[in-house]
């Protein structure tokens, strides 16, 4: 008897799982929403305004647990505003009944973390945001935070991705540099130590713009809007000829990384947060990188990561170079049969600093 291959789930595994019932969907799934190692999840039709965040907890469901923290609903039927500084809870259209040795890791969509829109995924008996039990069987929820712009949504927009994986597929240290010796995963030096260093580039080639800094009271931003929105409406640029700039608490940037990632076709990754103690910011709300993201025979030579910061609780300063997270590399269980940005839509294959989608393009 085969022992099932361990690793991240490809989307023609995926198709099966929703013939098979795995994954449920009302109205059923549209091909759109399957990415080469994941499945976009779509908002329903109801926002439940709510005290806090929160996690269901072991045993309890999240829909006794809305009735506890619900504040107001808001009908998304028509299209409605989630406002800055409060926080949501949307269920999902999407449902699971997962075998037992399936388990999923949801993440905000790449657009959704540079529009600073946390979203995390909660299930029933939920004890960790985004981590879906081997085995699941239950609804799903997005809970969504606007933290910079107040956004319009409307049933179907997808925010969130979920993947799903057998078992550890994670590469470790030493299996990583063989992979990167075979074909390297970065340009330059790869710093290498509990998964791939990342750093930020502050010395960007002919400008001295390196980064975005969210404004702090604009106008709504409707998630349907492509190439819509004037940046100079909703960011102020971050320029600086030293190599350096100073991360204000509160704030929201936009940078970009040093380093041109590859994810070759056989793998996955996830932006994870470096050491704590480096430095009091988070990088990255939109951690997943499709297999095939930077990769050449996909377009995608030189697509560098896009760094979402929010510095915490002091003034920071950020230095050119300076390692700022760390990507996890994990294998497919199969080549997927499309790979991120061959044959399908992919807006940041090729980036280097790129705001979301909704935003015109600038030039330096």
């Amino acid at each position: 008897m085969n022992t099932p291959v361990h690793g991240v789930i490809p989307n023609q595994h995926i198709t099966t799982m929703i013939e098979d019932g795995a994954i449920h969907a009302a109205p059923d799934v549209i091909p759109e929403q399957i990415q080469p190692a994941s499945l976009d999840l779509r908002l329903g039709t109801t926002a439940y305004r709510v005290r806090a965040s929160f996690l269901a907890g072991k045993g309890a469901k999240v829909a006794d647990r809305l009735a506890e923290f619900e504040m107001h609903r808001v009908d998304l039927t028509n299209g409605a505003v989630l406002e800055k500084g409060c926080v949501y809870v949307v269920p999902l259209m999407e449902s699971l009944a997962l075998p037992a040795d399936l388990s999923a890791v949801a993440n905000a969509k790449s657009s959704t973390g540079r529009l600073d829109l946390l979203t995390r995924t909660i299930t029933d008996g939920g004890t960790e945001f985004d981590r879906i039990a081997p085995g699941y069987h239950g609804p799903l929820y997005a809970e969504i935070c606007p933290r910079s712009f107040s956004v319009l949504v409307r049933p179907g927009m997808r925010l969130n991705q979920i993947r799903f994986g057998r078992g550890d597929a994670m590469l470790t240290d030493d299996a990583l540099r063989a992979l990167h010796a075979q074909a390297p995963l970065v340009d330059g030096h790869a710093v290498i130590d509990d998964g791939l260093g990342f750093s930020v580039d502050l010395k960007l080639p002919n400008t001295t713009l390196v980064g975005y800094r969210a404004k702090p009271h604009t106008g709504v931003i409707d998630l349907d809007n492509i190439g819509y929105y004037d940046p100079a409406d909703y960011w102020e640029e971050v320029r600086t000829t030293n190599g350096q700039i100073i991360l204000d608490p509160g704030a929201f940037y936009i940078l970009v990384s040093r380093e041109a990632v590859t994810i070759p076709p056989e793998y996955a990754a996830e932006m994870a947060p470096y050491l704590a103690m480096v430095g009091e910011f988070r990088v990255h709300y939109a951690g997943f990188f499709d297999p095939g993201f930077g990769y050449a025979a996909a377009g995608g030579a030189g697509s560098r990561g896009v760094l979402e910061v929010r510095c915490h609780e002091a003034p920071f300063v950020l230095e050119h170079g300076q390692v700022v997270g760390r990507l996890v590399y994990e294998r497919m269980t199969e080549v997927p049969s499309q790979i991120y940005g061959a044959g399908i839509a992919s807006n940041y294959q090729g980036q280097g600093l790129k705001l979301s989608k909704h935003f015109k393009s600038v030039s330096a």
